[in-house]
C-alpha cells in the first residue's frame, strides 16, 4: 500500500495548539480499513508526543464517524494474525486513552462496532443529533475490541454496558447522553465546530494538571491506597508547575490565567 494512500485515509489539520484528526474514507463510512489504521498508527503517537499540540479532535468525513471494522479486512482469521493486528491497533489506541492531552470525539454520524470503541477512547464525546451508537460486535459473533469492554462500563455502568454489548441495540443521541456515552448533543452540522471550540478552550488550560487529572481518572478503579498515593504525587507535581503559579497569580490579580504562555 502506497504512502499517499495511507496519508489520504487519515487527514490531520493543525490550528494553533490543536490538531484535528479526520478519518477520510466516506465511501466505506470511515470503517477501520488497513489504510485508516496505518494512518492512526502514524499520526496519533506523534501528535500525542508533540509538545506544541495541547488538544486533539477526532472526527469522520461525510455522514459517519466510523462504521467499525472493515469486513473485507476480516478474511484472515488465524489466532496469531488477529492478535498481532490488534496489538498494532493498541499501540495508538492506548495513546488516546492514557496520553495526557485532552482528546475530543466529534461524532458526526454512525459510531458502530470499533467506531463506538474509538469514540470512547476519547475524553469528551460530542454527538451530532443525527448520529447513533451501536456495539456491532455481537452481530458478527466477535467480542468487543479497542478497549470497549473497559471503557463502556466505566462510562455507563455494568448493567447498561451488558445491555448494549449483549443485545447490539441501537442507541440514539439523547439516550446516549442520558447513559453517559456522550457529554453533549449538538445540532447536525455543528458538532465539529463545537468540538474545535472546546479543544481550543482546553488548549488554553493548564496542560500539566489536565494531564495528571486524566491519569488519575484512568486509575480511579485501582486499589484505594495506590490511588491516593498517586493523587498525592500528582498534586505535588501540579503545585510545583509554572502553570499553577500562573493560576494563583491570575486569581489574586483578578484576571484570566494565560496557561499556554508559561
Amino acid at each position: 500500500m502506497g504512502d499517499a494512500v495511507q496519508q489520504d485515509a487519515v487527514l490531520v489539520e493543525r490550528r494553533g495548539h490543536i490538531a484535528i484528526v479526520r478519518l477520510n474514507r466516506e465511501e466505506s463510512r470511515n470503517a477501520l480499513q488497513p489504510a485508516i489504521k496505518a494512518g492512526l498508527q502514524t499520526h496519533i503517537p506523534a501528535l500525542m508526543a508533540d509538545p506544541t499540540v495541547r488538544a486533539l479532535v477526532l472526527t469522520g468525513t461525510g455522514k459517519a464517524f466510523c462504521a467499525g471494522g472493515d469486513i473485507r479486512d476480516m478474511q484472515e482469521r488465524g489466532g496469531p494474525a488477529i492478535r498481532a493486528r490488534l496489538q498494532r491497533s493498541h499501540s495508538w489506541a492506548e495513546r488516546l486513552l492514557a496520553g495526557e492531552k485532552p482528546v475530543i470525539a466529534a461524532v458526526n454520524g454512525a459510531a458502530a462496532g470499533a467506531g463506538l470503541s474509538l469514540a470512547l477512547l476519547c475524553d469528551i464525546v460530542l454527538s451530532s443529533d443525527t448520529a447513533f451508537f451501536k456495539a456491532g460486535f455481537p452481530g458478527l459473533g466477535a467480542v468487543p475490541d479497542l478497549g470497549l469492554a473497559l471503557t463502556l462500563p466505566r462510562a455507563v455502568g455494568q448493567a447498561r454496558a451488558r445491555d448494549l454489548l449483549l443485545t447490539n441495540r441501537r442507541v440514539e443521541p439523547d439516550e446516549a447522553m442520558a447513559m453517559g456515552i456522550v457529554s453533549r448533543v449538538i445540532p447536525d452540522g455543528k458538532v465539529l465546530e463545537e468540538a474545535i471550540s472546546l479543544a481550543e478552550e482546553l488548549a488554553e488550560g493548564p496542560a500539566v494538571s489536565l494531564g495528571l487529572t486524566k491519569t488519575m481518572l484512568n486509575n480511579a478503579y485501582s486499589h484505594i491506597d495506590d490511588f491516593l498515593a498517586f493523587e498525592a504525587m500528582a498534586q505535588a507535581i501540579a503545585f510545583d508547575s509554572k502553570e499553577f503559579a500562573e493560576g494563583v497569580s491570575a486569581f489574586l490579580e483578578k484576571r484570566k490565567a494565560r496557561f499556554s504562555e508559561v
